[in-house]
């Protein structure tokens, strides 16, 4: 059975703790506009760096192996395209924080073989501190088969 939108609102137990370091946000920002060497912000470096915004994409995507891990809901990440993303911050990333990041399915949408996934991802400390909601759309394809079963 594909994914419908009767899985909506289904959430998925948090992640496993990943602890910020100074080294993750050097690396990050290192990793940030390519040949260029990378973003310089001086906020990513010093005595008490935060990691530049987009780092919640590396804790919000260890989320997403619980969806896609998810038998029932039959997706496949190969088939699968990211279409939009966007976050939502209480507070920036800082280097010392122990974050979780829980997933849940806010929309689904299914028109032929494709369906039409929104999702959003709520990391928090361990300590149960919100930091940020990392929201995107998913747009999945299933195999011709499934779509004529």
């Amino acid at each position: 059975m594909p994914i419908t939108p009767e899985h909506v609102g289904r959430s998925y137990p948090p992640t496993a703790p990943y602890r910020i370091s100074r080294a993750k946000i050097a690396e990050f920002a290192a990793a940030l506009g390519g040949s260029e060497g990378g973003d310089t912000n001086p906020a990513y470096a010093g005595e008490n760096p935060m990691a530049p915004p987009t780092f919640a994409i590396v804790i919000g995507a260890q989320a997403w192996d619980a969806l896609f891990g998810d038998e029932e809901l039959g997706l496949a990440l190969m088939r699968t395209m990211h279409a939009d993303q966007r976050f939502d911050w209480v507070r920036p990333l800082r280097e010392g924080d122990d974050v979780v990041a829980q997933l849940t399915i806010d929309k689904v949408r299914n028109r032929g073989n494709t369906d039409m996934v929104s999702i959003s991802v709520a990391l928090s400390t361990v300590q149960g501190e919100p930091l940020c909601t990392a929201s995107s759309q998913l747009i999945h394809t299933r195999p011709q088969q499934e779509e004529q079963a």
